[in-house]
């Protein structure tokens, strides 16, 4: 433990004043109003670093952070990792809203009654819920809430736990999500810190409050310290984004003499189609890629549907033996223990190159034993079924293209490692089916992933968030940041509603994920996809005023 007066940042960062006032702040609750590429994660990490190695956080208590997206909340989680260690960093719980009300309804759920009472084994469905048996996600947080709203063991049980309280991308949270931070931590005297950028509210859609951080402000008397400097973006894609908060939030803008530089690209693409569009695209990335970009790096943003939209560019891109990840269409099964653990036993098996996956695997054995004989034997146990299942996959007679295949190969390895080390994997595991779930879910990808082209360590690649080009939804991009970004349609049929607003601010979110090179297409006609029903404009026009944000330089 270090005393407050001798603390620095972590990593050895220089931190502007009002970002290091939030961090240091003690005693009193804040809220940080950021524009994107301000530091709003590490501002976070930066935080709980204070907190922990001066001892304001005093063991054991411990740090709440509460995100929006799975994304965000494993993000910050890894930042704190990085800044504070994993020792102090054991101490710190980073949760989407919905996991932090399902954590709330596992150690309190005899505290439902009536109509809500629920069994010890109940289920999470997307739709159907069942009295007793099965809810629903959207049915977590008002239970949740009325836990905590009837029961004050639970409110005490939450409020000793957690002295300091992280509400990260706030700016989208529900009326019901606000609602639970503050019968959870009003008046309890926990410290609160919320983080949030009003330019990127875009998720009305879902309910998301109006106001939430003034509301926030006023309910928690929290002090505001705003943020306005993008470490982010390179100049000349910030002078872009400063052309929109001129037109968004005025008082926002940026010094001209801020953002003086020649670094940064931008181009603006113009298609017949989509097809044109889709090769275009496809020479840019497979150029990148050739130039050493991390495939990781590149991201291609879709307003909606981007399973129809970039069809083609997917296509394309695997045609050419390029990795693509869906986001739409993937679920976040690498940050589930059960199926990043079933992804690298096939990867071990499928491909000799693989030390760290192979390492990954080895983990099981501390975990599948208290003794080290017991220990022992099962590594010799494993090492056996890996050579052998090896052996397997490498005969002529093995068919590779074929996931009945490699199901059978992954249930003997689970066989072996027992049930009782998966369930201990995670919390959640312990409820109903849910290891379960995850592991079919996890066959699921992996058997869509390889009928593409039969090959496995492929088929991983797609499913990966580090192998493959991300084709991802605006809505799921925020808190994301890569090196190259192309929004695919910028068009006046992909970027429209009732609220103008909000338009635009998906579009802002959109181009400013991108550090360094940003391309903005559009395409005079679309195809309608087989199948698709709903309304759908062949025939396109480009978003003028958006693109017009581009073409100040």
């Amino acid at each position: 433990m270090i005393r407050v007066q001798y603390w620095q940042p972590a990593g050895g960062l220089v931190l502007e004043p009002n970002a290091l006032a939030a961090v240091k702040a003690t005693g009193q609750n804040v809220v940080v109003a950021a524009g994107p590429g301000a530091g709003k994660t590490e501002l976070l990490a930066q935080r709980a670093d204070f907190l922990l190695r001066t001892g304001q956080c005093p063991y054991p208590r411990r740090i709440l952070a509460v995100s929006f997206k799975v994304d965000a909340a494993r993000n910050l989680r890894s930042r704190v990792r990085l800044r504070a260690g994993a020792q102090l960093a054991a101490r710190f719980d980073s949760f989407t809203f919905q996991a932090f009300a399902k954590r709330l309804i596992d150690n309190f759920r005899p505290a439902l009654a009536g109509s809500n009472a629920l069994a010890p084994d109940y289920r999470i469905d997307a739709y159907d819920r069942v009295p007793g048996e099965r809810i629903t996600f959207a049915d977590l947080v008002p239970l949740a809430l009325e836990i905590l709203g009837a029961n004050r063991y639970a409110r005490g049980g939450i409020r000793q736990t957690y002295s300091h309280v992280f509400l990260d991308e706030f700016q989208d949270a529900t009326k019901e999500q606000y609602e639970l931070v503050r019968v959870a931590f009003g008046e309890s005297g926990a410290e609160l810190t919320a983080v949030g950028d009003v330019k990127q509210r875009i998720m009305a859609w879902a309910g998301a409050l109006d106001g939430v951080m003034r509301t926030y402000a006023d309910d928690f008397a929290a002090q505001a310290l705003p943020l306005h400097q993008n470490f982010r973006s390179a100049p000349v894609l910030r002078r872009m984004q400063n052309r929109m908060i001129a037109e968004m939030d005025p008082a926002a803008v940026s010094p001209a003499e801020d953002l003086a530089g020649d670094e940064g690209t931008i181009d603006v693409l113009a298609f017949d189609n989509e097809f044109d569009e889709a090769l275009a695209v496809a020479d840019l990335i497979e150029g990148w890629l050739g130039d050493g970009v991390s495939p990781s790096e590149i991201a291609v943003l879709v307003r909606n549907l981007p399973h129809f939209v970039a069809a083609a560019l997917s296509a394309e891109l695997t045609k050419r033996g390029i990795a693509v990840r869906n986001e739409q269409e993937s679920q976040d099964l690498w940050a589930e223990p059960a199926a990043s653990l079933v992804f690298n036993f096939i990867r071990v098996v499928a491909d000799d190159r693989q030390p760290d996956a192979y390492a990954e695997l080895m983990r099981v054995v501390n975990r599948s034993s208290a003794s080290e004989d017991e220990a022992s034997r099962f590594d010799s146990r494993l090492k056996r079924l890996l050579r052998k299942s090896r052996a397997e996959v490498r005969d002529p007679a093995f068919d590779g293209a074929a996931s009945a295949s490699w199901i059978a190969l992954v249930a003997e390895f689970l066989d072996l490692v027992s049930r009782p080390v998966l369930i201990a994997l995670s919390p959640s595991y312990q409820q109903s089916d849910r290891l379960g779930d995850v592991l079919s879910q996890a066959l699921e990808a992996f058997g869509k992933a390889l009928a593409v082209d039969g090959d496995a360590v492929e088929a991983l690649k797609r499913l990966s968030e580090l192998d493959a080009v991300k084709i991802v939804t605006v809505h799921k991009c925020k808190g994301l940041e890569f090196e190259k970004v192309v929004v695919l349609g910028v068009e006046e049929q992909l970027f429209w509603g009732d609220d103008p607003t909000e338009v635009m601010s998906a579009f802002f979110v959109a181009v400013s994920r991108a550090r360094n090179h940003l391309v903005l297409t559009w395409a005079k006609h679309r195809e309608r996809p087989a199948g698709y029903t709903k309304k759908w404009y062949e025939y396109r026009t480009k978003h003028q005023e958006f693109i017009d944000f581009a073409d100040g330089d």
